[in-house]
């Protein structure tokens, strides 16, 4: 059954185009609920175990729940919950021109963004690899790192619940004939992660400062399973190139000095990405140039 469907997709590459498309931007509105929702569970959750243990007799019972499903989605100023009618990826922020229905305040472009983003990338992710598992597992990937990417930019942080999952994801993919050996993709885990935890601590001890956080590490090592140990030099290259000019240029926008920190795994995620697509033509390139 499977097989003929595959078969289906690949005789009308229109119509597999058009079903990633449309599950793209459902998963893109999704992912703006991931984005917002998820850190304040983690907070709460913080809060909780904190009381807990500490404060145990401050602990409160109540019946509130807070999660990706509950409570439904509401305007954050007049409270109105958001009908299915204007939860529409992309559509019905342009048909409100970007206001809530009841109260008229201003809805932030962000959400048709990262639907439309989602999107963008997911077909381009299909047409370069076609109806294939690589494919399957490229989309939740770049699901993930979208994800990922606005939470470290709220938030300065790569929550566990989603590069640890993406980390097993991948070193299971090298069991398939799509990705690498699955002694490239353990070697690649191994060394992504060490090698940002090298230079870690090679900062601390020299600055007594912390340069990044131990997600970074998790997500270098998500990309090393997947990809195999050979691209980590690439991603790390690209991933610094990115953020010496994005970071410099929105701390010279923003006003801030150079001491501010700022997340560098959105950074590591547009790398990863490049190279998850064209990570095999960009590495024969460079070796071709220094004549290797």
């Amino acid at each position: 059954m499977m097989t003929d469907f595959i078969a289906v997709l690949q005789q009308a590459p229109w119509f597999f185009y058009s079903l990633v498309l449309v599950l793209a931007l459902l998963v893109g509105s999704f992912l703006n609920v991931v984005i917002y929702r998820l850190p304040k569970m983690m907070e709460l959750s913080w809060q909780q175990d904190y009381q807990a243990y500490f404060e145990p007799d401050s602990l409160t019972n109540t019946n509130q729940r807070f999660n990706l499903a509950v409570p439904r989605s509401a305007c954050p100023s007049c409270q109105a919950p958001i009908a299915a009618r204007d939860n529409i990826p992309i559509l019905s922020w342009l048909w409100l021109k970007g206001r809530c229905r009841h109260c008229g305040t201003a809805i932030s472009a962000r959400y048709p963004l990262v639907e439309g983003l989602t999107a963008m990338l997911s077909v381009l992710i299909a047409w370069q690899f076609g109806p294939t598992l690589t494919t399957l597992v490229y989309l939740l990937v770049l699901w993930s790192l979208i994800a990922l990417s606005f939470i470290d930019l709220d938030k300065m942080l790569l929550p566990d619940q989603i590069t640890l999952p993406l980390l097993w994801l991948a070193l299971l993919f090298s069991l398939s004939s799509y990705g690498p050996t699955p002694a490239d993709a353990i070697i690649g885990a191994a060394a992504g992660y060490l090698s940002l935890w090298s230079v870690y601590w090679g900062f601390k001890l020299l600055t007594g400062k912390e340069g990044m956080g131990y997600g970074d590490f998790k997500l270098l090592a998500v990309f090393g399973a997947l990809l195999g140990w050979q691209q980590l030099p690439l991603i790390i290259l690209l991933s610094s190139a990115v953020g010496a000019v994005i970071g410099s240029l929105l701390l010279l926008l923003q006003g801030k000095d150079k001491s501010t920190p700022i997340p560098f795994g959105p950074y590591i995620a547009i790398a990863g990405f490049v190279a998850m697509l064209f990570g095999q033509q960009l590495t024969g390139w460079y070796l071709q140039v220094l004549g290797l």
